[in-house]
């Protein structure tokens, strides 16, 4: 990576840490912390940092007492075309107060076909899917009988649409609101709405870049005029676009 990419995608970096503060700043109220963009080789993390540049819990109160914690931690990179800021990893850990061992995790890995790049993982148990994963022979939690170690619920990666369609930090403040009924600031519901549809809309655009024959088709059935480009590229094989990965 040259220097002046480096630039430049230290500065994508940084405006969507702003985004962030803002976003998280409209829901959950002013005091939330601010995100801030660290290069740390060929990516730049994004999340609430120290003086000493670790990673920060932002505080999630409901009826006025902190109850909750979230983890919230991007690695940015650019994207295969070096022309868009794209996330090379993401973490959102729901936390209870006090306790290191998060209650949910919202995971996304870029690079991940097997297990599905963008999952959930709860830390629970339930007797039933201890059994359950007892009785498989193969896959993951053989792997761990190969261990000994007994598999846990919070091991299994739970898939959530792919790599396209994933869920992002607004959906999991949203599930917050609506399960837990947390505190929020009085923009909290337009503050949402508006970064929801910003990321919806940034995905569905990617989406169109690894699908453009059937997005074309769509519009043409619509009553757009859409034209083939005079110059067309090679495609990517199906197997290595994103949009079709789990």
């Amino acid at each position: 990576m040259t220097a002046e990419e480096t630039s430049k995608l230290d500065e994508l970096a940084t405006t969507f840490a702003d985004d962030l503060t803002a976003l998280t700043r409209g829901v959950l109220g002013e005091d939330a912390l601010r995100f801030a963009a660290l290069n740390v080789g060929n990516r730049v993390r994004v999340s609430p940092m120290s003086t000493d540049e670790r990673v920060q819990r932002v505080p999630v109160s409901v009826n006025g007492e902190a109850i909750l914690s979230l983890m919230i931690r991007y690695y940015c990179c650019w994207d295969g075309s070096s022309t868009f800021l794209a996330t090379d990893q993401a973490d959102i850990h729901v936390h209870y107060a006090g306790i290191s061992d998060p209650l949910i995790r919202f995971e996304y890995v870029r690079s991940s076909k097997e297990p599905p790049g963008a999952h959930i993982q709860v830390h629970a148990h339930r007797d039933e899917m201890a059994y359950l994963l007892r009785l498989a022979d193969a896959g993951r939690p053989k792997q761990g009988f190969r261990r000994r170690k007994l598999p846990r619920l919070s091991e299994m990666h739970l898939p959530v649409g792919g790599h396209r369609m994933r869920p992002a930090l607004e959906d999991v403040l949203l599930f917050l609101k609506r399960e837990f009924a947390i505190d929020t600031a009085p923009t909290w519901r337009s503050t949402l709405d508006e970064h929801l549809r910003n990321w919806r809309k940034i995905q569905m655009m990617s989406a169109v870049r690894d699908a453009p024959e059937a997005a074309a088709e769509v519009l043409r059935a619509m009553g757009y005029k859409v034209d083939p480009p005079m110059v067309v590229s090679p495609r990517t094989p199906d197997e290595n676009v994103k949009l079709y990965w789990p």
